[in-house]
């Protein structure tokens, strides 16, 4: 009996400022982890080309490719995310722009995976055939089919959406995911089925090299020991990559099980899915290797007493 309107006006002021402060909270963490993880992989990137020993070698070349592509696809779903948070709409045909690239970088993260579990296991297994197999130009044609075909997988839904939806859908405005935009039912059934196959062919190479991998590691060989636990990590990532192909299904039982907690939901999820895996990627793959890891740590090690000098011969 002693509620009044002002009552109702203080309560919403406060719960809009703590949904303003809770947005700008996850915009800023996202915001960061996403630039921090880029400055480490813009490093690896450089000290990559600054390195003839790399650019030589197969297995450098598809772990820089991966970095290169981790950081184009941290750079969209990240503007994704921010975009999503402060303008919630935006037009059909920015949308695209951005949805496309995400789509193809996500796609080829598993792909790329893929082919260094078989450089790996051609290492290994048949090495008397791995200078021919594994040549720097070959490897630049796997790389070349890695992007040719995530192209397939997402290029035609563009084609649909052009092709079967009124102008007045295309100048509209929407949330910005993939499935808002390419809604097509043709477009829907594509996606499921290219994620399937990716999938699938992913884990039989995987599990193909990995126990063929592990019968060689029984006679004692200490570089087979080594591959094998790379081939388990290439599992892990792939692991937090599946991630993204059942994200729907998580968010319909999460979003059952704790209706009040919808933002929040996909605020992890696209940690777990985006910013997680990208994160992995330069542990794994740069730093834990010996060779790799001295250069970049020359690298810093320079760059960081070149700030030195400069800092100390700025007049103050």
């Amino acid at each position: 009996m002693n509620f009044t309107p002002v009552d109702s006006n203080v309560t919403g002021a406060v719960n809009y400022q703590d949904r303003f402060l809770t947005a700008l909270g996850r915009n800023f963490t996202v915001f960061v982890l996403g630039i921090t993880i880029n400055y480490i992989n813009a490093n690896m990137v450089h000290t990559f080309s600054k390195h003839h020993i790399f650019k030589s070698n197969p297995r450098y070349i598809l772990f820089i490719h991966l970095v290169f592509n981790d950081m184009i696809q941290l750079t969209t779903s990240i503007s994704l995310f921010v975009i999503t948070y402060a303008f919630q709409t935006i037009h059909v045909y920015h949308c695209c722009l951005l949805v496309v690239p995400a789509i193809m970088t996500t796609q080829n993260t598993p792909l790329n995976i893929a082919f260094m579990a078989a450089e790996c296991y051609i290492a290994v297994c048949i090495p008397l055939r791995y200078n021919n197999l594994c040549s720097v130009k070959r490897t630049y044609i796997v790389i070349g089919i890695i992007w040719t075909c995530s192209s397939f997988s997402v290029l035609p839904d563009v084609f649909i959406l052009f092709a079967t939806e009124p102008l007045e859908f295309i100048n509209s405005k929407v949330m910005c995911y993939r499935d808002a935009v390419f809604r097509n039912t043709h477009s829907l059934k594509k996606r499921d089925a290219s994620h399937m196959l990716f999938l699938v062919g992913v884990w039989l190479t995987l599990f193909y090299t990995y126990f063929r991998i592990v019968f060689v590691a029984k006679a004692a060989n200490t570089d087979a020991t080594k591959a094998r636990n790379t081939l388990l990590l290439h599992g892990f990532q792939v692991l937090l990559c599946m991630m993204v192909y059942v994200q729907p299904m998580l968010q319909r039982v999460l979003s059952y099980l704790f209706p009040g907690s919808l933002s929040a939901i996909y605020f992890v999820l696209f940690i777990i899915n985006q910013i997680l895996p990208r994160f992995v990627s330069p542990i794994v793959y740069g730093l834990r290797d010996k060779t790799f890891r001295k250069y970049f740590k020359m690298y810093l090690l320079c760059t960081m007493d070149i700030h030195l000098k400069t800092s100390v011969m700025m007049p103050t």
